[in-house]
């Protein structure tokens, strides 16, 4: 039976000419290798599969060639070309840093950089995932990277650049290498699908490219199992079948019900879905970007962004006229909500149901809200042409003799009586003795019939009597308190009385454009010192009041469970001041006969601290608990220590030898060192 060889190394390329979508980087190449301008380190950085050990390989095959081509590609023809093509160079070594990352790993390839060549120029080292090193051995490779014999190359391969330190970098060219793009992918699938007498749909080798996420030796994996499966005959049907891929019809389907609002379309077109086995994260990802695809294909100019086959891109198209752009828009903002509330949701497959129903009836929603902002437009327009239109059709006023009083008159003597619409028209007010009246219009004058009765009073023309303003009351702050470090109001202070200011005057009332703004509330600030002298005049008060109550005289027993039950409490109410004097206070005290209690403490820095309360503590204390003869005595207890300390290697020794003696016999016979 024949070996089989995977396509990835059967059509490995061999010359720059054929390395697929890193034209940046062979260029580059062949430039330095034309010029002679070959630096002594190369760092080559991308993703997996896109040809960074195959570049690097040929760079060495071609730098030893003896017979360089005008293009600089080698010639496949001399000893050290068929050498390099049956992997017996002794001029190219291959170093898998995954499984060689120590330091001694480096060192031995350090010493074999000593040694010149046997044959050829250069000597050149290929190091695979070099960011598997380790510090120190990326350390032991500093100066030879730097500093390398002229015949020696080294060629490093990484996919994470981020894990190598910033010391090799700097000795380094480096070349990043990109994603192939789709068609270099199907371009380069369509070449090995002759090669290998397999006939391909075009739909089934975008399908592949899709898949492989840019990477060329994914690709030719799943090529090589698409025709195991499918044999000399590749089609997109068996494509979608064995790589378990959601077909684009589903999303045609589901747009299509979705335009036509057909909500039992769309949720039977999800059970489908579920009944075939896919995820369901997978297909609202698929429904965006299917979204995103019928988007790009409203512009003509974006329609290259679309990376699909001719065919399909044509389906596309034809869809895309039929969907209005703002449901194009809203429903991809939709999918993308759903996509990240998707592994929030407890009940996911109703989550997705939810969106699908959203989106089914979304061309209602965006009719919807259309019509409600073009009636609203209409209307806020056509107030303006009903106003502009009434002026126009108001009736003209008969011909008026103005009298001396200033009221005009019909020409007949008598007062006009106002028609219907006169009636109706708003009032106009006199300026300056000046009547002022509506503009006239060419519509005739309907004049009222005798006999008939006016239906509404003509509407008053005089000045209506504006409302007197209430009188407002307002608490006003006259007395701040900013040595609390807090506001206060007059009124809502002990032994204030509340001040209302008084009423304005209605005949000064002052347009509120012409009132001043009011001032804004100034808040005091914080003065810490002002709190550390109220803290210390308390205690000099709390002092006073001690001394002045000279200490009483002992008499009965105290009640030791209520002494420290009030112990307690006073303690928790330090706590919200400082921690430390609650950490101070919260241990166990009793009183003796003397009405002495005997505190306790381990540093004279909580010394310090409660003589720093103590007049306070000890006031509250004989107030709460009734006993006036209470004192309070300190002290601070030394600890001692326990045991020896056991530092070293010899002093854990003599301690376990002392426990268990058999340690000695056994470190003379076998001659052992306790410095271990």
């Amino acid at each position: 039976m024949e070996n089989f060889v995977v396509s990835a190394r059967k059509y490995r390329p061999a010359t720059f000419r054929s390395v697929v979508g890193q034209q940046h980087v062979t260029t580059t190449l062949q430039n330095a290798i034309v010029t002679g301008h070959l630096a002594q380190a190369f760092l080559f950085c991308g993703p997996r599969g896109v040809g960074k050990t195959t570049c690097a390989r040929i760079l060495a095959k071609t730098i030893n060639c003896t017979n360089l081509t005008p293009e600089a590609e080698a010639c496949n023809e001399c000893d050290s070309c068929r050498a390099f093509n049956q992997n017996a160079s002794f001029n190219v070594h291959e170093l898998d840093a995954a499984s060689n990352n120590s330091v001694e790993d480096i060192r031995s390839l350090v010493e074999q950089v000593r040694y010149a060549p046997q044959q050829g120029r250069y000597k050149v080292y290929i190091i695979d995932e070099v960011h598997m090193l380790s510090n120190a051995a990326f350390n032991a490779f500093l100066k030879t990277l730097e500093e390398p014999p002229g015949y020696a190359i080294f060629i490093l391969a990484t996919t994470e650049r981020h894990k190598i330190i910033p010391t090799i970098l700097s000795r380094c060219q480096i070349f990043d290498f990109n994603r192939i793009k789709l068609d270099d992918i199907v371009g380069h699938l369509g070449y090995i699908a002759g090669k290998e007498q397999v006939t391909a749909e075009d739909d089934a080798l975008h399908l592949i490219a899709q898949k492989a996420d840019g990477g060329l030796r994914d690709a030719l994996s799943i090529f090589d199992q698409m025709v195991t499966f499918s044999g000399h005959q590749l089609s997109y049907r068996a494509v979608v079948q064995n790589l378990h891929v959601l077909d684009y019809e589903y999303y045609f389907r589901l747009t299509e019900a979705c335009l036509t609002q057909n909500l039992s379309a769309t949720l039977l077109l999800l059970e489908e879905v579920v009944q075939n086995g896919f995820d369901l994260h997978q297909f609202v990802i698929g429904a965006a970007e299917h979204l995103r695809g019928l988007l790009v294909c409203k512009d003509p100019q974006t329609v290259q962004l679309l990376e699909v086959s001719e065919g399909l891109r044509q389906r596309y198209a034809d869809q895309a006229r039929q969907a209005p752009l703002s449901f194009l828009v809203t429903g991809l903002n939709l999918l993308s909500q759903c996509d990240r509330d998707f592994k929030a949701a407890k009940n996911q497959r109703l989550h997705v149901e939810l969106a699908l129903m959203k989106l089914a009836y979304l061309r209602n929603a965006v009719q919807l809200t259309q019509d409600l902002v073009a009636g609203a437009q209409l209307a806020s327009s056509g107030n303006g042409e009903a106003k502009k239109k009434t002026d126009a059709v108001a009736p003209a006023a008969p011909a008026t003799t103005p009298t001396s009083n200033g009221n005009s008159y019909a020409a007949n003597g008598h007062a006009p009586t106002p028609t219907a619409r006169e009636a109706a028209a708003p009032a106009y007010p006199k300026a300056h003795g000046v009547t002022a009246s509506a503009p006239a219009a060419p519509e005739p004058i309907v004049p009222v019939q005798s006999g008939v009765v006016e239906m509404h009073p003509t509407p008053s023309i005089e000045t209506e009597r504006e409302e007197t303003p209430s009188t407002r009351r307002q608490l006003v702050d006259t007395l701040p308190h900013v040595e609390t470090g807090r506001p206060s109001v007059a009124g809502h202070e002990p032994g204030s009385r509340p001040l209302v200011a008084a009423p304005e005057p209605i005949a000064s009332a002052a347009p509120s454009s012409a009132r001043p703004a009011p001032k804004p509330l100034a808040i005091p600030k914080l003065n810490l010192q002002a709190v550390k002298a109220q803290a210390t005049q308390r205690q000099e008060t709390a002092a006073a009041v001690l001394e002045e109550e000279a200490a009483a005289p002992v008499t009965g027993t105290i009640n030791q469970a209520m002494l420290q039950q009030v112990w307690r409490e006073l303690a928790e109410s330090r706590k919200q001041i400082s921690m430390s004097e609650f950490m101070t206070l919260n241990r166990p005290i009793q009183a003796d006969e003397q009405h002495v209690i005997r505190l306790q403490l381990e540093n004279p820095v909580q010394l310090d601290q409660f003589n720093s309360f103590k007049p306070e503590f000890l006031l509250a204390l004989r107030q709460r608990t009734g006993y006036r003869s209470l004192t309070i005595q300190t002290e601070v207890i030394e600890q001692v220590q326990t045991g020896k300390r056991l530092y070293t290697s010899s002093d854990k020794f003599e301690y376990l030898a002392g426990k268990f003696p058999v340690l000695n016999e056994m470190k003379h016979r076998l001659g052992l060192d306790t410095d271990f």
